[in-house]
């Protein structure tokens, strides 16, 4: 993500408020892959397509359109578009119970768009593979490649991860959530309003029990000083940053899980998402140092903290969670069944 296109994103999720996910890319772990939610779009609602064709069906006989990275448009079963997606969402070798919870949220993420309407990057499609808009996606000949040796076991892995949910949902009153997810919490996953400013009743903070377990889980990003003042101030020009460096952070406020809601610096208050984009930090549980290289972030976890994360569900998994205990724990209030309209 690089400073000025995110920092425009940014902004226009001051004009809508819901986000939906979005993690993506083929890599082997999940907190390599994420991305902004999709609501920096505008939706258009012309072209939801009608719940006849969809609710209540099995994955094989659901038509999912996918806009492709060359613009064309390929028509996949529900099945198939999800193998795709778990694949490049999270590890293969993540336990079975937390591949299931996933396809399931992948799942309620893709009903959820075909409920509401395609953004209108892609009127005439579903979803499409553009992590920075939809879900992450890979063919299952790059994955396969990816894999190696493992291929064979991996592949079945997923399919069954798809087959034992197939058809199921996460719902809140009846209808398919907004199933934004991430890779590792600090401890606990925010509330949506502490990330995107509005309320959602499932999306509020729960205790997550992923940690030291999770590769890159502390991370460190030191910006130059002359950097940081020249990417801050294009930003914030009435900051004053003249001074020592160690006296520009003042008042931190923080978020429910002891990350950064909000800080002073050089005078202006900025909001922990604002400078997580600027400076492409990991997360918002961050504290920033001052010192001779420059401004120290030291950050834990990755993502925007909201809904299910994976790491946390893997965690779960381990501890004999079922797939629907997993999405219950992070989905407030939430029940796992067919949408029928």
């Amino acid at each position: 993500m690089k400073p000025v296109v995110v920092t425009a994103l940014a902004l226009l999720l001051l004009l809508f408020l819901w986000p939906m996910v979005f993690l993506g890319g083929p890599a082997p772990a999940p907190e390599e892959s994420e991305s902004l939610p999709t609501a920096t779009l505008p939706i258009d609602r012309a072209s939801v397509r009608p719940a006849e064709e969809w609710a209540g069906k099995s994955d094989g006989e659901t038509v999912v359109r996918v806009k492709q990275a060359d613009g064309t448009v390929t028509a996949l079963s529900m099945a198939d578009y999800l193998w795709r997606v778990v694949a490049a969402e999270m590890p293969a070798s993540f336990e079975p119970e937390a591949l299931k919870a996933q396809a399931a949220t992948a799942r309620t993420y893709t009903l959820y768009k075909m409920l509401n309407g395609p953004v209108a990057g892609h009127t005439d499609a579903d979803v499409c593979t553009d992590i920075t808009c939809c879900q992450a996606y890979i063919d299952p000949a790059q994955a396969a490649a990816n894999w190696g040796d493992a291929a064979p076991l991996y592949t079945q892995k997923i399919a069954d991860a798809v087959a034992a949910t197939d058809g199921q949902a996460i719902l809140y009153g009846g209808r398919p959530i907004d199933a934004v997810f991430f890779s590792s919490a600090a401890g606990s996953t925010l509330d949506a309003v502490e990330v995107w400013g509005g309320s959602v009743p499932y999306l509020t903070g729960v205790a997550s029990p992923e940690g030291e377990e999770v590769p890159d889980y502390r991370s460190q990003v030191t910006v130059p000083l002359e950097e940081f003042k020249t990417a801050f101030l294009a930003q914030y020009p009435q900051a004053d940053l003249s001074g020592e460096a160690a006296g520009w952070f003042q008042n931190t406020v923080p978020t429910s899980n002891g990350g950064v809601e909000t800080v002073d610096v050089g005078g202006v208050t900025v909001k922990g998402t604002a400078l997580r984009t600027l400076f492409d930090l990991r997360s918002t549980h961050f504290t920033a140092s001052a010192g001779p290289e420059g401004i120290t972030f030291h950050v834990t976890g990755y993502g925007h903290g909201v809904g299910l994360s994976q790491y946390g569900a893997n965690a779960l998994a381990k501890q004999g969670r079922t797939w629907q205990e997993i999405v219950a724990w992070y989905y407030t209030g939430v029940t796992v069944g067919t949408y029928a309209t």
